[in-house]
């Protein structure tokens, strides 16, 4: 009985990983990390682009609805602060511009984009309310 024990505690069962096999796993752990990072950044790009196009959309219409009751829309200088709008600015935390008369048509809304400067391409390029009237058609 002496000899299975003394056995037993010289050939013991190895218990853990070594620094080795630790480091690959992190190391494969990291990549994948990076992999998702990477792709999970473009759909938040293109989240807020489609925010800003909702927002902007939304504040159309609540300049129409003032027009209808007013029989006019904005100044400059009123801007949006005088409609019922719960968010004034863009996902990227700037207010949305506001132009009247616009570009083309009596008013216009703008968000820079994430830049925060005119034109640009990409997540960059300007969004306005006269590009989405365009892209939809009207």
């Amino acid at each position: 009985m002496y000899s299975d024990i003394h056995m037993i505690r010289r050939n013991p069962i190895r218990a853990g990983f070594s620094l080795i096999e630790v480091m690959v796993v992190v190391v494969i752990i990291g990549l994948l990390a990076g992999a998702v990072a990477i792709k999970v950044t473009g759909y938040m790009d293109t989240a807020k682009v489609n925010r800003a196009k909702s927002d902007i959309a939304t504040i159309v219409d609540a300049i129409e609805a003032e027009y209808l009751s007013k029989s006019r829309y904005p100044t400059n200088d009123e801007g949006l602060s005088g409609l019922p709008l719960k968010n004034t600015k863009d996902p990227w935390g700037r207010p949305y511009e506001y132009n009247s008369p616009g570009r083309n048509g009596p008013f216009e809304v703008i968000s820079l984009g994430a830049d925060g400067r005119p034109g640009g391409d990409g997540i960059n390029a300007d969004i306005s309310s006269d590009g989405l009237e365009q892209k939809e058609g009207k």
